[in-house]
């Protein structure tokens, strides 16, 4: 189904997508229903326990490239096709931003490769406002696309929904890389409990790379795989792309400066005063921030039950028009709970030194996610003695949106250099 006015990524918004649907996938080409295997009630269970799994889908490799090929707003590279696949839905344990227990979802893709022992890829997902909008929920070629590419690549492919998103439960922790490192470190646990009982085994090394938002949770998860966060898995490398690593120094000057899409800077100035609120208590009142009426609809449209159609009609087309004087200010000159909150965020380029090999990949002229916040990132790690190198993209068009393209080019250029890291 077209898509309309959908915002898929941290740094997206493009009017030639479109609106989610909460359609789940459905299994394709299984001899059975899809079957859910679920944890006993009760049960004293630990972080990454899987609470379900259900079979979603049977692709040969002709039909995962047929879909790869098939999308409308711009046909995915298919040069690492080579096999079939089955993806599943994985609902498991893993703890909240304060670190009680909840739950997650994510999409795990194996494939049909005949190999038993295989390299897990981790990719996490750029923005998405509708918690249907995620790979595990959605059957659209976006959302899917990289489990498809690094599956039938012969990889495990594993993605997850993040905290709020897909089956999760509550609103999204936007952006808060410690909780979606936890959430894609526990996502890696269970895909192995998953894949040990299809008789395959995830190999120690895991080959991480995310988009957008998901540039940071990757590096998040890479640092916490090397300070040895899990007993068995060890990062191999890390590719992120187009991320918004300097929030402080780079993406939010660029907001607030003009210098990006501007219902994209709209969009994401809410959702990121809405989602550190919450976990960091800006504001006392949405009114403090938010000019009116959004001061009274802005945080219930920002919920994930909302498609991002509906954000995008939603919301003012202008910062003016949505945020007041203090809340101008207060993201102009960062203080307090925000300056903390905000050097967590931009610490996953500046406060640990990768041994793993690592690129940092990007577009030219990025209109959401602006150059400054790559060349941040690899500055710093220069400045640790890291070499990553800069992969530039040119650039590349989906839908209009040069951030968008970024993901489909990286993921046919990230998927040819992990093959060479396996």
């Amino acid at each position: 189904m077209k898509r309309v006015s959908r915002i898929l990524v941290v740094s997206a918004v493009s009017a030639a997508l479109t609106a989610g649907s909460a359609t789940a996938v459905v299994a394709q080409g299984s001899d059975a229903p899809a079957a859910a295997v679920v944890a006993p009630v009760g049960t004293q269970v630990s972080r990454g326990t899987v609470v379900s799994v259900e079979h979603l889908r049977t692709l040969t490799a002709r039909q995962a490239a047929a879909e790869l090929t098939g999308d409308e707003a711009g046909a995915w590279d298919t040069g690492a096709v080579r096999y079939g696949l089955d993806t599943f839905r994985i609902v498991y344990r893993t703890v909240d931003p304060y670190g009680r227990p909840t739950t997650a979802s994510g999409l795990l893709a194996l494939p049909r490769s005949g190999e038993r022992r295989l390299r897990a890829v981790s990719f996490t997902h750029g923005t998405e406002l509708f918690k249907g909008d995620v790979a595990s929920v959605s059957a659209e070629v976006w959302d899917q696309a990289p489990a498809l590419t690094y599956a039938s690549a012969g990889f495990a492919a594993v993605l997850p929904d993040y905290l709020g998103m897909g089956l999760g439960p509550g609103p999204q922790a936007w952006m808060d890389v410690p909780s979606e490192t936890t959430a894609a470190l526990d996502m890696l646990r269970a895909s192995r409990t998953v894949a040990a009982r299809k008789g395959r085994e995830l190999r120690h090394g895991v080959l991480v790379t995310g988009f957008s938002q998901g540039a940071s949770a990757a590096l998040g998860l890479a640092r916490s795989l090397q300070e040895g966060a899990d007993g068995w898995f060890r990062l191999r490398g890390v590719a992120p792309v187009s991320g918004a690593y300097a929030f402080r120094d780079a993406a939010l000057p660029a907001l607030l400066a003009g210098r990006t899409d501007p219902k994209a800077s709209v969009i994401y100035t809410a959702l990121f005063l809405v989602a550190f609120n919450r976990l960091h208590h800006l504001y006392d009142t949405p009114a403090q921030v938010f000019r009116a009426p959004y001061d009274r609809t802005i945080e219930g449209l920002l919920d994930g039950t909302h498609t991002g159609q509906e954000v995008v009609a939603g919301t003012p087309d202008s910062l003016d028009a949505l945020l007041t004087v203090r809340g101008r200010a207060m993201l102009a000159h960062p203080a307090g709970r925000l300056a903390a909150a905000l050097r967590v965020t931009d610490g996953v380029c500046t406060d640990w030194v990768p041994r793993a090999p690592v690129r940092l990949y990007y577009a030219d002229g990025d209109e959401q996610a602006v150059n400054a916040n790559t060349a941040y990132c690899h500055a710093a790690l220069r400045a640790h003695g890291v070499d990553a190198p800069l992969v530039d993209l040119g650039t590349p068009d989906y839908g209009g949106s040069r951030h968008l393209g970024s993901q489909q080019a990286a993921t046919a250029a990230v998927v040819r250099w992990f093959r060479t890291l396996r």
